[in-house]
């Protein structure tokens, strides 16, 4: 009866331990989640800073753009109002935002002397510096995020998830659409490279040089062996359809042709050799 109660006991220090364990994990995770949160947060009201002073030296060199800087504007005061809204509305305004910062860049490429002020050369850095480091925390938050979540999900875990009130984070993701679209890539055609002509195509028929097309059943004569070299330095001429060797042509081994055709035999359809004499 003793080592009952003893291992009861155990038991339930076990589970009270693992309890414990899990429930300050969860804990952890969800301060962990804050801070990293806190750290992205710091880094768009940096962002929210450098914005209307990149605007208004924009605005010295591109008067005329008035629509592209009400709209930053109104994004910048959007994402500004939302700061106390969840990571995927402020996503959503932080996606909107980013749109129109970069439609006011697009429109800076028009006007060369900008491109070379200092000014807005230091600003165009400390921004993109900016944006890198929102990335980055992005990345570490979305992660801390996941793993966070996951345990909620998962079994035992979200036993105590459920009794402790532990709910799901959201994640914090831009969806801009120009960051998501896939790039189209062309290759042309295939073999060739851009700026060459492609290489010409044969036309069927035509044989191409230096191989040997054997006429097949159904050609009209089109065919012509080469000449074959032959020892001695002579070479044997094409035969020719309706044609005989001449008299005193050497036709192989130095030798001359003897005789010529019979009498009254037909002359040699295209694709057979002349008739040279031999028994």
């Amino acid at each position: 009866m003793v080592w009952v109660i003893i291992v009861i006991v155990a038991v339930i220090v076990v589970l009270a331990i693992m309890l414990i364990t899990s429930y300050n994990r969860f804990v952890k995770q969800r301060n962990l989640i804050q801070e990293s949160w806190r750290q992205i947060d710091v880094e768009l009201h940096r962002r929210y800073d450098l914005i209307p002073n990149l605007v208004e030296t924009v605005r010295a060199y591109a008067a005329h753009e008035r629509h592209v800087f009400e709209e930053v504007a109104r994004l910048r005061t959007q994402a500004v109002n939302v700061q106390g809204a969840t990571p995927e509305q402020r996503a959503a305004a932080e996606g909107q935002l980013s749109g129109a910062l970069r439609q006011m860049m697009i429109s800076v490429e028009a006007y060369p002397q900008l491109q070379s002020n200092q000014n807005f050369l230091g600003l165009q850095r400390e921004l993109t510096d900016t944006e890198d480091r929102i990335a980055a925390g992005r990345r570490f938050y979305n992660a801390n995020v996941g793993d966070y979540n996951t345990r909620i999900e998962a079994f035992p875990s979200n036993l105590i998830a459920g009794a402790f009130k532990f709910e799901k984070a959201g994640y914090f993701e831009v969806k801009d659409e120009q960051v998501r679209a896939v790039p189209q890539v062309s290759f042309g055609t295939i073999g060739s490279v851009a700026g060459e002509q492609a290489p010409p195509q044969m036309q069927p028929g035509a044989p191409s040089s230096g191989q040997i097309h054997p006429q097949m059943p159904g050609d009209q004569g089109n065919y012509q062996s080469p000449p074959q070299p032959i020892p001695g330095g002579y070479q044997q001429p094409p035969a020719q359809p309706g044609q005989y060797p001449a008299p005193g042509q050497y036709q192989g081994q130095g030798e001359p042709p003897v005789g010529g055709p019979p009498a009254g035999s037909p002359a040699p359809q295209d694709g057979q050799p002349p008739f040279t004499g031999g028994q």
